[in-house]
């Protein structure tokens, strides 16, 4: 056998692949372990979207490949709730294009427009599939840091040399720190990337959680010109093994990321897709009752953040509490006490780039009697 690939000595595993066999490893020795690290929704579906897609899969004529850029009625569904939740207009045969999970749409984006050598920035901290998929196209991958208020640090930018930057990922809420963003701040990012000649790229999945005020990037006048908007239901409707995203832009880069998708899947199952065509149609009333219940559970993940000495804001969004550790204490050693002492498994904050050092971050996807378990263990 003349060898592996050389991308397969550089991309180091999944963190969370690699982590809960470990933890499994625990759970299956008879380890009662308290899973708060990673953020896969335990909350049920609507029955409603479970019911769509027992009734599509009951048809004996459900179960052929479909569409590669899915159903019209989901393009449509997802054209109508952008317009519903966002005030975004879009085309739903020409701006959208259904996926099979938006981190899957990463590598579709990437390999629809870089080139060997090109030049990726990404948040840091941030979402380590940004650097992984960057890196396994053979492209730089540059971190920018982001300023106390989530933005990213916009004068450091403008003094490095971006003539080889192609693409700058954002995203707000942000994932792990949960900063909202604002328009104000995503103003900033279009003109930055029509300045520097730049495809930005906003990755929006916790666009709901616990979030008071969701937009789109393409809430800013311009953003069309530079920017795609990721989007996922995973979050949003409790189906993240489902695995439906999308990616919204123009036109013609829309057709350049079926070109690749086209060539990577066969299309999305049409139960899911119509699981999904009825979850993207829920009211307000939807969203109202989840984060009714993450709301009930970020305040137990407080307090159990204040038991681990941690910093953290309460003026954040999405499914995690992001928290600092005092400066004499290692992240790291935190999280293998709570995991080998304590049996609570968080997440260490140096996995989500050089500026999560010394940070934790905490999941909110447990029911409230876990949470509570956890802070008597802790309080024992």
């Amino acid at each position: 056998m003349k060898g592996f690939a050389k991308r397969t000595e550089e991309a180091k595993e999944y963190y969370f692949s690699a982590k809960l066999r470990e933890v499994n490893q625990l759970i299956s020795s008879g380890k009662p372990i308290i899973n708060l690290g990673i953020g896969s929704p335990d909350l049920s579906p609507p029955a409603s979207v479970i019911q769509a897609l027992q009734n599509t899969a009951s048809h004996g004529n459900s179960h052929g490949y479909q569409s590669y850029q899915g159903i019209p009625e989901l393009r449509v569904a997802m054209a109508e709730y952008y317009e519903k939740e966002f005030g975004v207009s879009l085309n739903p045969d020409q701006q959208i294009l259904p996926l099979m999970g938006s981190k899957e749409g990463i590598m579709h984006v990437s390999m629809a427009f870089l080139n060997p050598g090109d030049e990726v920035l990404i948040p840091n901290p941030g979402y380590p599939t940004y650097r992984s998929v960057t890196e396994l196209l053979d492209c730089k991958a540059i971190s920018y840091p982001l300023l106390s208020d989530g933005s990213p640090d916009f004068d450091l930018l403008e003094k490095q040399d971006l003539s080889k930057v192609k693409i700058l990922w954002v995203n707000y809420p942000h994932m792990p720190t949960g900063h909202r963003g604002c328009k104000v701040l995503f103003q900033k990012l279009v003109d930055f990337a029509k300045k520097h000649d730049l495809i930005l790229v906003n990755d929006n999945p916790y666009s709901h959680i616990l979030n008071p005020e969701p937009i789109s990037i393409f809430s800013i006048e311009g953003a069309e010109e530079v920017a795609l908007e990721l989007n996922s239901l995973s979050k949003t409707f409790n189906i993240p093994g489902w695995r439906v995203g999308m990616v919204l832009g123009q036109e013609n880069w829309i057709k350049a990321i079926t070109r690749i998708k086209s060539n990577m899947d066969s299309g999305m199952f049409l139960g899911i897709q119509r699981g999904a065509v009825e979850a993207l149609r829920l009211g307000k009333n939807w969203f109202a009752d989840i984060n009714e219940e993450y709301e009930k559970r970020r305040k137990l993940v407080w307090d159990l953040a204040t038991l681990l000495d941690l910093d953290f804001s309460k003026d954040r969004s999405g499914l995690f509490v992001w928290g600092k550790l005092p400066a004499n204490k290692s992240a790291q050693e935190l999280v293998d006490w709570l995991l080998h002492e304590k049996n609570i498994f968080i997440t260490p904050g140096e996995i989500f780039g050089e500026e999560g050092k010394n940070h934790v971050r905490i999941s909110l996807c447990l029911p409230e009697f876990k949470i509570l378990e956890a802070i008597k263990r802790l309080k024992n």
